[in-house]
């Protein structure tokens, strides 16, 4: 058995879609990835004598200098390409950095200034890696999700949108107790991915936690790319690499929650989307993510 493409799996929907309303859907979407204030502090990860240094992310002044005296032998540079943080942790092994660092964000924590702990850990690259590698390359760090937004280092998630077979848009409306974006619609299934976990495993495992489905068949999930998104937020900066894939929803099922992570669900027609996007009801990341899904970025 052939199955379409994965735009295709969203071509009634896209069909219905005004030449207007794509371009609106598409500027909407290229809104999500802001460039970042001029006076966030660089935190780079370096060693004096070794290689070049490698960016991990971006904070705030008096965060940089909350981390500077967390981390030992931090120090600032004034000047350069490289201006910033430096931590000279280069040449430690990835699972003393990780300890490292994780300490540091615990005691952030205790001060009250790190929101949304989850035990649990997001795994870091490098500050342009767009997908994690598929050779097993081991991440530099591993740390605390929460983390990684205090730090403005780039994270990588999940995100499903699902279509109908008549063209409609299956979305999720956050639970109210949520950290980020509470009571905005979002796609289907949304989450970030866990150090150790592949982008299909994510998928697979949110898709059953947040929508109570199952996959008999994984060929109805299919890629649809990857977009990124970066913004400012009470948090820090957050900068993320959206994994997108494009669900075909069978005719007559409806998701249903499992882990209280979602509020409700709504299945919206081409227009009610676009009208709900331009009301500012949905999450930036699912507006991204649905540009994606529909060939328009």
């Amino acid at each position: 058995m052939s199955l379409p493409g994965a735009r295709a799996f969203g071509a009634a929907f896209a069909a219905a879609l005004t030449p207007v309303q794509r371009r609106t859907l598409a500027d909407a979407a290229r809104q999500a990835s802001a460039a970042p204030p001029p006076d966030l502090q660089t935190f780079w990860l370096s060693e004096p004598g070794h290689a070049e240094p490698l960016q991990l992310g971006r904070m705030e002044p008096e965060r940089a200098a909350l981390l500077a005296s967390l981390l030992p032998d931090c120090y600032f540079q004034a000047h350069g390409a490289t201006a910033g943080l430096h931590w000279p942790a280069l040449t430690l092994p990835a699972h003393e950095r990780s300890a490292r660092l994780q300490t540091a964000l615990a005691q952030c924590r205790a001060r009250g200034l790190v929101h949304g702990w989850r035990n649990e850990a997001f795994a870091f690259w490098h500050h342009d890696c767009l997908e994690p590698p598929d050779d097993g390359q081991p991440p530099l760090l591993a740390v605390e999700r929460a983390g990684f937004r205090f730090l403005g280092m780039r994270s990588h998630a999940v995100h499903i949108n699902g279509f109908t077979p008549d063209g409609r848009l299956w979305c999720g409306r956050r639970s109210l107790s949520k950290a980020t974006d509470p009571g905005l619609l979002d796609n289907v299934t949304a989450g970030g991915l866990p150090a150790g976990e592949s982008p299909l495993g994510c998928a697979l495992r949110e898709l059953q936690e947040e929508a109570g489905a199952v996959l008999q068949d994984t060929r109805t999930l299919q890629e649809a790319g990857l977009v990124r998104t970066a913004r400012w937020d009470t948090g820090g900066w957050h900068d993320e690499t959206l994994l997108v894939y494009n669900l075909a929803c069978a005719d007559g099922w409806a998701p249903l929650n499992q882990d209280g992570e979602v509020a409700g669900f709504v299945c919206l027609s081409a227009a009610q989307t676009l009208e709900q996007i331009q009301a500012g009801a949905f999450t930036q990341d699912a507006v991204a993510s649905l540009a994606q899904g529909l060939g328009l970025l």
